[in-house]
């Protein structure tokens, strides 16, 4: 028995274009005193990073798999294919990397390897959703002699910036170590320019404020004005707005406002709706807030964006919106009064009127969603950064 356990030593969230690290340690967890004759041998361990991607046949009509290239490995094969029983089709995967062959391992010794790999940049975000699935793995294979393969699997989680995939790594001294004491790889030197990079664009793009002001209106005059200081956002923000009812001309008994994703099936990709078929948009509301606001002047409202949620993103068979989804709730009576007179020359019983004639009516306002800080969706929202298998 071997007990291979697979460490990522930066947790299971990076940006596309990151370097990333695991260690694999093999051990043979007989204790030491047991005999030579105890000892385990593997003919060979390798590593590779894949995306598996699946859409549901309700929602989407991909072309038929090409037949000429099966992703399903016979049993009788010894090819390492990381996907391999796997929901889906393969859409990215680097190179494999083998990590050791022909180790033998006496009772109760250890060895560990370090397998450090690039994430693609021009692939998807990891994303799971209605329509369809972006999984992102990096599968560990081993094989003792004239045995099946095993194949460990430690999930990660991709954050995809736009525009990073045009920029070229600079050959100068400005990304020297600023120590000459202290000695960094061409890897690590491009790993840490690049998540600074990131940083910088992002911070540049999401730190832009200026007031936003929109004018709300139904059918029968104005409702009231939203304000709000920015349209981009980063994941762990929130977004902050404001609602001003008193310049309007028509009473709002109540509003709602929902942080939603709308997701899109791409046309060419949609599947034909029959009556009462599954429509190829879907919206997901991530926070909501409701508020009763008759005689409200001004109120506002503070919505957080999850750590654990997917920025917006496109590819060739789906798109990921970000909105704000408004609901408001009107008076049919012009001039609406529901509090008791100030002034009674006797004490008098008031109720409220039970029934009052309502319209409603919805505005959705498109906002931006970028990625954060790979490190701080790591430690915001934990996942598996330890994955085990025995052999």
């Amino acid at each position: 028995m071997i007990e291979v356990v697979a460490e990522l030593s930066r947790g299971p969230v990076f940006l596309a274009g990151e370097a990333l690290e695991c260690v694999v340690t093999v051990t043979n967890p007989l204790p030491p005193t047991a005999t030579s004759a105890s000892s385990e041998a593997l003919a060979w361990a390798s590593a590779q990073i894949h995306c598996q991607f699946h859409a549901s046949e309700s929602r989407v009509a991909l072309p038929p798999p090409d037949s000429s290239q099966p992703d399903v490995q016979p049993e009788s094969q010894t090819v390492f294919l990381p996907h391999r029983g796997e929901r889906g089709q393969c859409i990215l995967s680097t190179p494999p990397k083998i990590l050791f062959c022909d180790l033998r391992l006496d009772p109760g010794e250890s060895k560990s390897y370090s397998y450090s790999e690039v994430l693609p940049i021009e692939g998807p975000p990891s994303f799971r959703g209605q329509s369809v699935k972006y999984v992102y793995k990096l599968t560990i294979g081993c094989q003792r002699v004239n045995s099946p393969i095993t194949l460990l699997r430690v999930p990660l989680r991709v954050l995809v910036l736009t525009g990073l995939q045009d920029i070229r790594f600079p050959q100068d001294e400005a990304v020297a170590p600023s120590s000459p004491f202290l000695e960094e790889d061409e890897g690590g030197k491009k790993d840490s320019w690049l998540a600074e990079l990131a940083g910088e664009r992002l911070m540049a793009a999401t730190s832009c404020r200026s007031l936003h002001l929109y004018n709300i209106s139904d059918g029968r005059g104005k409702v009231g004005t939203f304000g709000i200081f920015k349209s981009v956002y980063r994941l762990g923000e929130d977004v902050v707005g404001t609602l001003n009812l008193g310049e309007g001309t028509v009473a709002c008994l109540q509003f709602s406002v929902s942080l939603q994703t709308e997701e899109r099936v791409q046309p060419e990709y949609q599947r034909r709706r029959r009556t009462g078929g599954i429509p190829s948009v879907s919206h997901v509301t991530h926070a909501r807030h409701q508020e009763s606001c008759l005689h409200t002047t001004r109120t506002s409202f503070s919505l957080p964006i999850p750590l654990s949620s997917t920025p917006g993103f496109c590819t060739a068979i789906v798109s990921l919106k970000w909105r704000l989804h408004f609901e408001f709730v009107t008076s049919r009576e012009p001039g609406l009064v529901l509090l008791p007179p100030l002034e009674q020359p006797e004490p008098v019983t008031w109720t409220g009127p039970e029934q009052v004639p309502v319209d409603t009516f919805s505005w959705d306002l498109p906002i931006k969603v970028l990625p954060t800080s790979p490190t701080l969706a790591s430690y915001a929202a934990p996942g598996p950064s330890t994955s085990t298998i025995t052999i």
